[in-house]
């Protein structure tokens, strides 16, 4: 596990990695236990593509992040890949399209004891990118 350099205001999960693991699953870890209500909500999710909103990313490049561009439920799920409640698998209803750049943004997710945490859960240090396969 990677330890930040810095202290942090607030005391919330910071994705570590997102992988692809499958032709249409993405496995994300955190750096701390999550709440497990906030960290399998998928509209606390949204993925970025440089190739625009297509089967695996729901919103483009330079767009702003909304309630409306959000991860679906009819476009995924997301569940605990162990019980860690750190590591979680996203498995998309379509396959990710090969050689496009994603970026994971998650946002919301709590720690675990924790709630109201309405901020980014990705840092400096975060490696949320990753070239479909």
């Amino acid at each position: 596990m990677y330890t930040f350099p810095f202290n942090r205001q607030n005391d919330h999960p910071v994705l570590v990695s997102a992988r692809q693991s499958a032709a249409n699953q993405i496995l994300l870890t955190y750096d701390r236990r999550t709440d497990l209500e906030s960290a399998v909500k998928l509209s606390n999710y949204w993925i970025r593509s440089n190739a625009g909103p297509n089967g695996a990313a729901s919103v483009n490049m330079g767009d702003a992040l909304s309630a409306a561009n959000a991860i679906q439920p009819n476009m995924a799920m997301i569940m605990p890949t162990d019980n860690t409640n750190m590591n979680f698998t996203l498995t998309l209803r379509n396959n990710i399209p090969p050689r496009t750049l994603y970026i994971v943004l998650p946002c919301f997710v709590n720690a675990e004891g924790s709630t109201g945490f309405s901020g980014e859960n990705w840092g400096p240090y975060s490696m949320n990118m990753f070239i479909g396969i």
